[in-house]
């Protein structure tokens, strides 16, 4: 079994180019606890602000609404979070297209198996991807389908934007892990397998000193039901572990986006980011 404990750093700063008079915003940058992760501890410093509340969305994120009223010229966020995560009993794929296809399961699955704007592929591609697959057991298909896409796919920051869709991307052949999981959806979905989008921080070295603390970032990945929910990586091509902490889960990533709201003023904004991971254990 192995175990290990992180802290991330995740700020973001929205800089405006004059004053405004109010915003709204949501943010998603609390890690979940569940099964195979623990949130130990969690705090969010948000500077200007009047309130805030914070909930559970319906996909089961944590999610803080805040509001800052009065003249302000940029918005400062930081999340602080020490997270434990652990490899023990992960679940095995079990499953068959009987299963996947039974009533049952798209009947509790059919938001997984819904298609989507951002999901969308031609349909001569998904049909290229049936025949890929063809014969393959449901584990089989979902390896070569994520195969293909690592294989026509190469990772390139800056050739894609936050509302790229997954047509796009893939004729763009170039794109960021969002680009990665959004083609996935789409290609898994119209085999028939439940898939889900997953956001949160990918270690960016796991072999990093216990107290050095490394500039990671944001990443995403795949969840797919093979009698159980199980992680793929189809932008690295490996499974999901304790290198992996969930923040939130979707459709897509209209569904996790980290930071989204809206501002009242003529000023133009500018959104930067900065991650740290530190390994602690």
């Amino acid at each position: 079994m192995s175990t290990r404990r992180y802290r991330v750093v995740h700020t973001s700063t929205y800089a405006y180019t004059g004053p405004i008079s109010a915003s709204h915003n949501e943010i998603r940058m609390t890690p979940l606890t569940e099964e195979h992760q623990v949130t130990l501890e969690s705090r969010l410093r948000i500077r200007p602000l009047t309130w805030s509340h914070t909930y559970k969305d319906y996909w089961g994120t944590s999610v803080t609404a805040l509001e800052t009223a009065g003249l302000h010229e940029s918005l400062e966020l930081e999340a602080i979070s020490t997270v434990e995560c652990s490899d023990a009993d992960r679940p095995q794929p079990d499953t068959s297209w009987e299963e996947l296809r039974s009533e049952e399961t798209r009947d509790r699955c059919w938001e997984w198996l819904s298609f989507r704007a951002r999901t969308a592929l031609p349909d001569d591609l998904l049909a290229w991807f049936s025949e890929q697959v063809e014969g393959l057991d449901p584990v089989a298909a979902v390896a070569r389908a994520v195969d293909l896409i690592h294989e026509h796919l190469a990772y390139e920051a800056g050739v894609t934007v936050a509302t790229t869709n997954a047509a796009e991307a893939w004729e763009a052949h170039k794109g960021v892990c969002q680009d990665f999981v959004h083609i996935t959806l789409g290609v898994l979905r119209h085999l028939g397998v439940p898939a889900r989008y997953v956001s949160g921080y990918l270690t960016p070295d796991s072999d990093a000193p216990v107290g050095e603390a490394i500039v990671g970032e944001s990443h995403a990945w795949v969840e797919w039901f093979g009698g159980a929910w199980l992680g793929i990586d189809p932008t690295n091509l490996r499974a999901v572990g304790v290198d992996h902490i969930v923040v939130a889960r979707g459709r897509d990533y209209d569904d996790v986006a980290p930071f989204t709201g809206v501002y009242l003023g003529d000023e133009e904004g500018e959104l930067s980011v900065e991650v740290t991971v530190t390994r602690l254990s």
